[in-house]
């Protein structure tokens, strides 16, 4: 029943809990709905079809997916405190990270080398010390923040069903999040992500958690949004400064300029947070990633298939990178990159320094 309130026409988490407080249960609330509606101007109301639901709980059961109700005493406690919390979720994967301290890291699709290792350290490190790592599972900062902390646990909220994975490159990950972290959102299941429904992806992204990092982001984008609504929810805002000339810091730039913590390691996250180190999960989970050792693991592997200059002035930006850092980075032949980096600073697209450093040229 509480299903298929939620799902109804024009039922959103604060109408759906109105209805629950003055009808009393989720059935009482369906046979009135008719009759609210009928007062609000809308006329010859029916509530969402019992079929509909029917549908939505065998697509569960087909893939797994386990619904978590507001009220259930598995349901995140730090996400039930908002003002508007999903009545419904649906999980994939290990639901007692809920009960966990969670702190989210989000940030720009397009990392730099620099950003995404800081968010692989950052993640590990904070998994280390007993968080779970909450993010959108988007390209990028995203993606990576997930994959360093699958051996202490993560979750992925999604903006579709929770059976739906986007982007599609990241479906792998998604796989080994379902088995060894955790999956979760309050779309039916089967639906495909639009626009609209990343606001509202990134409302629980930040509920689950006690502090938002942002790792990189443009001016305007999904992450300070996320950000936003974290300081909404009474959420520390966390940031971790960039070079001002690249645009993919200008989104955490300001954030520091409107009061955000500055984040340099996970030590500085958890002063943030003002809380000691929480008790590890003893749960069994994957073993530790054993790129992690490497340090050519640092950053994702870039498309195989993209163009290597390209790949190149993507990771780089105004703050100089070391060249063995940089090939590291790239995985491709030593003589590749020297013909590419030979190429790109004819062009003068990038500049080279003493020390072996490259950077992307100034205007």
């Amino acid at each position: 029943m509480r299903l298929r309130l939620i799902r109804s026409r024009r039922v959103g988490p604060a109408t759906y809990l109105r209805l629950l407080s003055e009808h009393g249960s989720a059935a009482a609330a369906l046979r009135a709905l008719p009759e609210v509606a009928k007062a609000a101007g809308v006329k010859g109301y029916e509530p969402c079809p019992e079929p509909v639901v029917l549908a939505e709980l065998r697509a569960a059961a087909r893939v797994g997916a386990r619904m978590i109700c507001l009220g259930d005493p598995d349901y995140p406690a730090m996400l039930a405190d908002t003002s508007d919390a999903p009545p419904i979720l649906w999980s994939m994967g290990r639901a007692s990270l809920l009960s966990k301290p969670c702190v989210a890291i989000v940030g720009t699709r397009n990392a730099s080398g620099l950003g995404a290792r800081m968010a692989r350290k950052l993640a590990a490190d904070l998994g280390e010390a007993g968080f779970t790592i909450v993010s959108g599972l988007a390209r990028g900062i995203d993606a990576l923040a997930h994959k360093a902390s699958l051996p202490a646990g993560t979750i992925a909220v999604l903006a579709g069903g929770v059976d739906v994975v986007y982007p599609a490159e990241n479906a792998a990950l998604a796989a080994e999040i379902a088995e060894t972290g955790l999956r979760l959102s309050e779309q039916p299941l089967g639906l495909q992500p639009q626009a609209r429904h990343f606001p509202r992806r990134n409302r629980i992204v930040s509920g689950l958690a006690q502090g938002v990092v942002v790792v990189e982001a443009a001016a305007r984008s999904g992450s300070l949004i996320t950000a936003r609504l974290a300081g909404e929810q009474g959420r520390e805002v966390m940031a971790v400064p960039g070079h001002p000339m690249d645009s993919r810091a200008s989104g955490a730039n300001i954030l520091l300029r409107d009061g955000a913590t500055l984040i340099r390691s996970a030590d500085d996250v958890l002063e943030a947070l003002g809380l000691p180190a929480p008790v590890r999960d003893t749960a069994p989970a994957r073993a530790p990633d054993p790129t992690r050792a490497s340090e050519a693991a640092h950053t994702a592997p870039p498309p195989p298939d993209a163009p290597l200059e390209g790949r190149i002035l993507a990771a780089l930006g105004p703050t100089p990178l070391a060249e063995d850092q940089l090939t590291r980075d790239m995985r491709a032949p030593a003589r590749d990159m020297a013909q590419a980096l030979a190429v790109l600073e004819m062009s003068g697209r990038i500049t080279r320094s003493a020390g072996g450093m490259v950077q992307l040229a100034g205007d």
